[in-house]
């Protein structure tokens, strides 16, 4: 009588473990480019809330967001996409904003983003 001992993992066994890896690494280089713009737009909304001062108008602190926005190189979202109010004394800038990342077919991942910063 031989004894026949299995070792590894067969091809098929090989597919069904790489598929999902290859699915979750191709969806992380998809949503990568929307994070690194995200974390530009973060930037660019601290630094004008840094920088603008008590007495600054709402102008003011649109236009500071407009010129920070450009040099960051941001093109998503759009200016119109924020909101810039006075809430008591103090001035909030909002970028409320969702963006889609298309995988394959009529599948897509929905990235939806909230920062909010005060004026200093």
């Amino acid at each position: 009588m031989v004894k026949s001992r299995q070792r590894g993992v067969t091809m098929i066994g090989w597919l069904f473990l790489l598929t999902p890896m290859a699915i979750v690494a191709y969806a992380a280089i998809r949503i990568t480019p929307i994070y690194l713009n995200y974390m530009k737009v973060s930037k660019a909304i601290d630094q004008v809330a840094n920088e603008v001062d008590d007495g600054a108008t709402k102008s003011m602190i649109e236009t500071a967001l407009e010129k920070r926005l450009d040099v960051e190189g941001v093109s998503f979202p759009e200016l119109k996409d924020f909101l810039v109010k006075r809430d008591n004394s103090v001035w909030t800038i909002q970028a409320n904003y969702e963006d889609v990342a298309p995988l394959f077919a009529n599948l897509s991942l929905l990235l939806q983003f909230n920062k909010v910063a005060e004026v200093k």
